[in-house]
């Protein structure tokens, strides 16, 4: 399974890609207004330091607006995705892109049917929110293998990128269910590497080395 950040700080994303845990990173509005600049500047800043895809979102709710705003985003470099949201507009935006060669990421996905519509459209990726799913007290990794299922079933090359991951448990539950990639905040990535029980065995190993040096 590929691992996206899902940020906007380029320090955070060279950090996880010298580590080894990134793939491609997800960013949107919200994000990049928190980095205090410019969308473009951070989005070209981004796509240099990150050899895989990057979603920016457009901001227009309208199809033409969509359009007018992915085909400029598109033009910051050749790894940028455009992520459109799960709407008539935005699948009709979608579909234009396909056609242009722009590759497109679907997301706020809440159901199987809107995950079939947008495999339909084209889209490169499908972006299921596991978190908001589970805070109204639906089962978002179920909906993961459901996804799965019919994709499979169906041969529809879309891919599964689960988003709105919150916990290590999160992650683990949507690669077992058959997702693709997941995008996840960076501290999210980065506290795969840790487990307490290795910190105390290498915290026995030091302490015995110690012991051993008298």
């Amino acid at each position: 399974m590929k691992f996206f950040a899902d940020t906007a700080e380029v320090s955070e994303i060279r950090l996880l890609a010298g580590l080894g845990l990134l793939d491609g990173v997800t960013t949107n509005p919200s994000l990049i207004v928190k980095s205090g600049r410019k969308m473009h500047e951070v989005i070209e800043e981004i796509c240099a330091v990150t050899p895989g895809p990057v979603s920016a979102e457009v901001v227009a709710t309208e199809v033409e607006g969509m359009i007018a705003e992915g085909k400029l985003l598109a033009t910051i470099a050749p790894n940028v995705v455009v992520k459109v949201p799960l709407t008539e507009d935005g699948l009709a935006a979608c579909r234009a892109f396909v056609a242009s060669g722009i590759r497109v990421n679907v997301t706020l996905c809440f159901s199987l049917v809107q995950a079939i519509v947008a495999a339909k459209s084209g889209a490169t990726y499908i972006s299921p929110f596991v978190g908001r799913l589970d805070d109204i007290n639906l089962d978002g990794i179920q909906l993961i293998r459901d996804i799965r299922e019919v994709y499979d079933i169906q041969r529809y090359p879309t891919q599964i990128l689960a988003a709105s991951v919150r916990s290590l448990n999160h992650l683990g539950e949507a690669a077992r269910a058959g997702a693709d990639a997941v995008t996840a905040p960076a501290a999210v990535l980065r506290s795969l590497i840790r487990h307490p029980l290795t910190d105390a065995g290498l915290a026995r190993f030091m302490a015995d080395w110690r012991s051993a040096q008298g």
